[in-house]
């Protein structure tokens, strides 16, 4: 089934799109800042993506995509790091709208981002051999650390909504990696990652999620009173 990928990004893409509609929630008023939040880590992500599959870290099914290829990449891969970060964003959004009370205390939310910390440093240090588990955590590790110094209170409501997106997650990627299907859209190099799977999920892709939504969020956070004046 060639269109499954596509059909994955659109899936996800479609409800919080029709959605962003909303006259009350009003979601459209953080396009730009999105847009510009999306291509600049997508930048980031697809130059990482481009590597991994130049150097078989992971690879992609020609069964489950178009056909339609830029710099190793099938067109689809690139779609996703616009429609999931829109999709994730958008439900980050409607807890803050739907619920706005709802947040972490101050404390916890260092405590937590400590903890994090500690074992993204610890795995990449300790696994520095394989390039997954290295890059994703060192990259974690970063997000972390930039976060402490400037997005303390962002965290607070991420670390609730991340549980959140954790679910289509879990769906979309588990169809990803083989959930439901007779062979992976995208394969993994066992011998570069940790070997530890959540389901058919690779343990590092939660970590890869939280650094691609929440740097979108940190990014979101500081365009969007520029380009709103």
């Amino acid at each position: 089934m060639t269109w499954l990928y596509f059909l994955l990004n659109i899936g996800s893409l479609s409800i919080p799109f029709l959605y962003s509609f909303h006259p009350k929630m009003n979601f459209i008023r953080h396009w730009k800042a999105i847009f510009i939040s999306s291509f600049i880590i997508a930048v980031i992500f697809i130059v990482w993506d481009v590597i991994f599959t130049r150097n078989g870290v992971w690879g992609f099914n020609e069964k489950y995509h178009l056909g339609i290829e830029f710099w190793s990449l099938p067109f689809e891969e690139i779609l996703f790091f616009f429609c999931i970060p829109y999709a994730s964003i958008f439900i980050h959004y409607s807890l803050e709208y739907f619920v706005p009370k709802i947040r972490l205390r101050l404390s916890l939310v260092k405590t937590i981002t400590i903890l994090l910390a500690i074992l993204a440093l610890v795995l990449s240090i300790q696994f520095s051999d394989r390039a997954y588990t290295f890059v994703n955590f060192t990259f974690f590790l970063l997000v972390l650390i930039i976060s402490w110094f400037t997005n303390l209170e962002l965290l607070r409501r991420f670390y609730i909504s991340f549980l959140i997106i954790l679910i289509p997650f879990f769906i979309v990627n588990g169809i990803l990696t083989g959930s439901f299907i007779e062979e992976p859209v995208v394969w993994y190099n066992n011998a570069e990652n940790l070997g530890i799977r959540l389901f058919t999920i690779p343990v590092e892709d939660t970590a890869y999620a939280f650094s691609m939504i929440f740097s979108n969020l940190m990014l979101m956070k500081y365009f969007h009173p520029k380009i709103s004046k």
